[in-house]
């Protein structure tokens, strides 16, 4: 079978569109940090790839995202993908640079694995794939037939010069537990017993992970003489050059209820212009060719934040759908741009009252005429009434998009039409007056 796909985005020459392959479409996405040769010959061939989750927490974060994205392409070129929960490696975890992870019960690993399997299925929508849970291997594996059959191929020798444990063993007051230590062995596992039951010839990972990856090949090729693969794909990373992730305190979560859709949506749109090309490509299936006029309309009129916008709808409707990202669109746009917040719909609305600081008026305040400068306080866009009043004589404040510069200002029951009115503080601060 061909893997070549066709794209919106292929290459042209005077109206001829040319077939790109699925390696040469990950090339150009610039999604391949290694390959165990060169991809166009791993994918040449129809392969049973997977890619393997620890269940460390009960949300994927946006890092797991982009390996999610990369199988999906995979399986849009033909390719059969699997995906696995490690409800068993998760009851050791992987080594990290510095200390050892907490372990968790299996009770919570078992409800984080539940929480996944739910996650992979939204991103993917309609995408054929196959689920499965090395729990139902690795908690019935004996240890004598697991030295002898897996151990016996894995030196101490090699372990030890793998950059994080030597890292681990060089660095003063730190150590490495065996069980750590033999998580390669239990990644290598994976690979053979996937191999064995499914066919699965091609491992998929963050390039973190490229040489316990190593470590399934190696041991297929020890074991049963046969050859498998393996790609990495690079990590994304955050402006400060640092992963997405909880280890990292930057994670940015899938679970609704952990990082909402608006916050999600919010995320992506107020990225600087730095990485921009990068994230679409990764995150979006946007075409080539579209992205680069994309970036090039960005780069005339960068104020716009076409580019951004562009990111933040497509990635959240992937994650949350379209309703939940047209409601923080408009939220947004409501808050931070320029839809006047009475012309918001109930569902939009209920989403910015939910996100941004709100102050509730009796209507008779409004009667009497309310301060601005006692609400900006109450708010929490001052610190104190003559940090308001400062605030208003320097023109910093604007309420419903008309900037206010009397630092008596009062407010009354027309300045709320519809119930409602937005109070905004340089470009970021906000604040929602509703009517009691």
């Amino acid at each position: 079978m061909s893997s070549s796909i066709w794209t919106s985005d292929v290459p042209t020459f005077r109206g001829i569109i040319f077939l790109m392959t699925i390696s040469e479409e990950l090339d150009a996405r610039g999604l391949v940090e290694h390959s165990f040769t060169k991809p166009e010959e791993i994918l040449s061939t129809r392969r049973i790839a997977y890619n393997g989750f620890d269940p460390s927490a009960d949300s994927l974060q946006i890092g797991n995202l982009a390996s999610i994205l990369f199988m999906k392409r995979l399986a849009d070129a033909g390719h059969e993908i699997i995906f696995l929960a490690g409800g068993g490696t998760g009851m050791i975890g992987d080594p990290k640079e510095g200390g050892e992870r907490p372990m968790q019960d299996e009770k919570t690993i078992e409800k984080n694995t539940r929480a996944i399997k739910k996650q992979f299925k939204q991103v993917l929508g309609g995408t054929p794939f196959k689920l499965v849970d090395n729990a139902d291997w690795l908690m019935s594996v004996k240890l004598m037939p697991f030295l002898r059959d897996v151990g016996k191929y894995f030196t101490v020798n090699d372990l030890i010069k793998r950059e994080l444990i030597k890292k681990r063993l060089d660095t003063p007051d730190e150590s490495i537990s065996f069980a750590e230590f033999t998580y390669a062995l239990l990644q290598g596992y994976d690979y053979l017993t996937l191999h064995q039951k499914y066919g699965c010839d091609l491992q998929v990972g963050g390039s973190d992970q490229w040489t316990n990856i190593l470590s399934g090949v190696d041991l297929i090729k020890k074991r049963l003489g046969k050859q498998v693969y393996a790609i990495s794909i690079p990590l994304v990373t955050d402006s400060a050059g640092k992963k997405f992730g909880k280890s990292e305190g930057n994670a940015i979560w899938l679970d609704a209820k952990k990082t909402s859709p608006f916050s999600f949506y919010q995320f992506w749109i107020n990225l600087p212009d730095t990485d921009i090309e990068k994230y679409l490509k990764v995150y979006t299936y946007l075409p080539l060719q579209e992205i680069d006029a994309l970036m090039e309309l960005h780069r005339r009129q960068p104020g716009e934040r076409q580019a951004q916008e562009t990111l933040a709808r497509l990635v959240t409707e992937i994650v949350h759908g379209p309703a939940a990202t047209a409601q923080s669109a408009a939220a947004s746009d409501a808050l931070f741009g320029m839809t006047p917040f009475g012309e918001l719909s109930r569902e939009a609305r209920t989403v910015a009252l939910a996100e941004a600081p709100s102050v509730s008026i009796s209507r008779l305040n409004l009667d009497e005429g309310f301060s601005l400068a006692e609400i900006l306080v109450t708010g929490g866009l001052a610190s104190s009434k003559s940090d308001a009043r400062r605030l208003i004589e320097g023109k910093g404040i604007t309420l419903s998009g008309f900037p206010i510069e009397n630092p008596d200002q009062k407010i009354h029951l027309g300045d709320l039409p519809g119930g409602y009115a937005l109070v905004r503080k340089g470009k970021q601060g906000v604040l929602i007056l509703a009517l009691k």
